[in-house]
């Protein structure tokens, strides 16, 4: 009998040690690090039950290999469609990691119901019965939907020889366990093997699999860092469980860009696509209020309207607060600097609250003239003229420094009925006969004297 081999991993971040210690050096966590077995039975995981493989069995040269598109499977979902980068890839393993009760296992179960291929959706979480009521909560069909519950994984390749499904959905990566590892569902072994095992299913048989995994308190995918590396695509639902809307992004893509945006409103009936954000982005109000602005921004090739809110008021305390919400705290602090420096504005003895409308987080340095001009609004108690919306990075010298794509963001701003945008004069503009009305400015003194002069 071979020896049994035992390693220390960290259950916070998955590095492995040789000896025990009390603080992880990766992750600088305290008492996390635990021993589990890692000798496995010299067993094969998975076997086909034909011998064929789908994939080159020998080396080619670079100029034999066929360079025809892949095929993708169409989710029926366009919103998932757009973040995968047009489908499901035959064979990828697909991790989709969100908080607790956010609505992941609900998105994959209505995505099955409504799939045209034959789809075995495993879960280990839920009984067969508690499905069941979602799904018929969800929708009316699911012909081709096959429900196991389950999280043995030798159990589960036998159910799939039997069904020889076209997609599989594992409900979650945290729940499976198999023999060949010694050590209890969830832990660092566990998740790293059955990981394992599911890859060289779905490479072997051409199927594409779709994980669902837990995450910890800091957001990140729970379980070892090397699961992220092993799988193909990764992604991440997020949102407030206090609102309705979703937001399903690309953390890593082999198969596609890693820019694209999903957005969905959580309904009784489960998940509605939004096929036009901006309208649930930006506030329908009867009369104009001061300290807020419309700023066009980009999320991969989709442009968005977001609402940017601004409350600058007196502070009560010796320390000015500098509060945001959806936008980073130091940008603000440094167009803060900017406004007081270049422009003469005395915001320091003031307390600034920034917020992003709609609950979602933007990194897009294109919306730095909406903030500037929301605080002004909101510092001067003027409201900003309807229809106006802005597209313009600040520099520090007080510039307004030119975005790329502005010819999107400008018909964009049009379509959804804006009369006029602020753009940077440095920015090379190419459209003809436009119904907006484009306002070139240089510098935050013309911005000021354009709304408020």
């Amino acid at each position: 009998m071979s020896k049994v081999k035992t390693a220390f991993f960290c259950q916070n971040c998955g590095t492995q040690y040789s000896k025990w210690q009390g603080q992880c050096n990766a992750c600088k966590e305290w008492n996390t690090i635990v021993e589990e077995l890692v000798q496995k039975e010299e067993k094969v995981a998975w076997k086909t039950t034909t011998a064929t493989s789908k994939t080159a069995s020998k080396p080619l040269l670079v100029k034999e290999i066929d360079t025809a598109q892949e095929i993708r499977l169409n989710t029926t979902d366009n919103e998932l469609n757009r973040v995968l980068g047009g489908g499901l890839v035959p064979g990828s393993l697909t991790l989709l990691g969100g908080e607790p009760g956010i609505g992941k296992s609900t998105l994959l179960l209505q995505i099955a119901l409504k799939l045209p291929y034959k789809t075995l959706y495993v879960s280990g979480e839920e009984s067969q019965k508690q499905i069941k009521m979602r799904a018929e909560r969800i929708t009316s069909t699911g012909d081709n939907c096959y429900i196991l519950t389950e999280t043995k994984t030798q159990n589960i390749f036998r159910q799939i020889l039997e069904i020889e499904p076209d997609i599989v959905i594992i409900d979650s990566i945290q729940t499976l366990h198999t023999d060949y590892i010694e050590s209890s569902a969830g832990s660092i072994s566990q998740i790293r093997e059955c990981t394992a095992e599911l890859i060289k299913f779905a490479k072997e048989t051409n199927t594409p699999v779709l994980l669902i995994g837990h995450i910890t308190k800091d957001g990140t995918i729970a379980g070892p860092k090397i699961l992220e590396h092993m799988v193909d695509t990764v992604l991440q639902f997020e949102g407030d469980r206090n609102h309705v809307y979703r937001i399903l992004r690309s953390l890593k893509n082999r198969f596609g860009s890693t820019a694209e945006l999903g957005i969905y409103e959580m309904q009784g009936s489960g998940l509605r696509e939004v096929d036009n954000p901006s309208e649930i982005l930006i506030s329908h109000k009867d009369e104009q209020l001061s300290g807020t602005a419309i700023a066009t921004t980009l999320e991969g090739m989709r442009p968005l309207m977001i609402e940017i809110q601004a409350l600058v008021s007196t502070a009560v305390y010796g320390t000015p607060q500098r509060s945001t919400t959806g936008y980073n705290a130091k940008r603000l602090n440094m167009i803060l600097a900017v406004l007081e420096k270049r422009a003469g504005f005395r915001l320091g003895t003031k307390d600034v609250f920034l917020n992003v409308t709609g609950g979602i987080s933007v990194e897009d340095t294109a919306i730095d003239l909406a903030v500037v001009a929301a605080i002004l609004s909101s510092n001067e108690d003027i409201a900003i003229a309807e229809g106006f919306c802005f597209a313009g990075e600040v520099g520090l010298s007080g510039e307004i420094r030119p975005v790329n794509r502005i010819e999107q963001r400008i018909q964009e701003a049009e379509k959804l009925g804006f009369t006029t945008i602020f753009v940077s004069k440095h920015n090379k503009i190419s459209l003809k006969n436009t119904g907006i009305k484009i306002v070139l400015v240089a510098k935050i003194e013309d911005v000021v004297s354009e709304l408020f002069g």
